[in-house]
């Protein structure tokens, strides 16, 4: 399969950058094609520019500074999201990410009268996100309801590649764990790949 995984954690020795590893290279032994994006090494702009703004209900969305992006995203039969949660949301990079590459004419298209959109990403076969969490799992499902996952799964996925598969496997005490936990955790994401591909 045709894969992107796109990264979101500016430090190049944080765990994130472990667990992206792990899902790179479980991809290309498995003999898929694999695209890295790793947003903060390639100093993604993530600010959505006026020209990208003033063109979202125009007849063509200005994709000419992420062209490359739309490229990758609209190729990509599995996508892979590595990245922290930080306040139970997306780092900003990625958030603007998805506000600049997911765009109309490219991930959706505008229903008359502003309808409920209509996706466009039928390439999408599977969507992982692996993500880490300082906060305990209770913390994230009972307190705060999962809100990464509900906009991933809903919002965005659920608007643009509805008949995309789903998972999300997430670390909870990230920053409290041992050698052993880790490995255990990068073999969980190993196996979750294999899976799904």
């Amino acid at each position: 399969m045709k894969c992107l995984v796109v990264t979101a954690h500016p430090l190049q020795k944080s765990l994130c950058h472990i667990l992206g590893e792990t899902v790179v290279a479980t991809l290309k032994e498995s003999g898929h094609s694999v695209i890295v994006q790793n947003l903060y090494k390639e100093n993604f702009n993530a600010c959505l520019t006026a020209a990208e703004r003033q063109t979202y209900y125009a007849n063509v969305y200005d994709k000419e500074s992420v062209s490359q992006e739309i490229e990758w995203l609209t190729s990509a039969e599995l996508l892979v999201f590595v990245f922290p949660t930080w306040w139970y949301g997306f780092p900003a990079i990625l958030k603007g990410w998805f506000d600049r590459v997911w765009a109309p004419g490219i991930a959706y298209d505008h229903a008359p009268g502003f309808g409920p959109i209509k996706p466009k990403l039928s390439n999408l076969r599977t969507t992982i996100a692996i993500t880490t969490l300082g906060s305990g799992w209770w913390v994230d499902f009972l307190l705060m309801g999962r809100p990464v996952r509900k906009v991933l799964k809903r919002a965005i996925l659920g608007a643009c590649a509805p008949s995309s598969q789903f998972k999300m496997v997430s670390l909870y005490n990230a920053e409290r764990l041992n050698d052993k936990q880790v490995t255990g955790f990068c073999s969980k994401v190993r196996q979750t790949v294999m899976n799904f591909c």
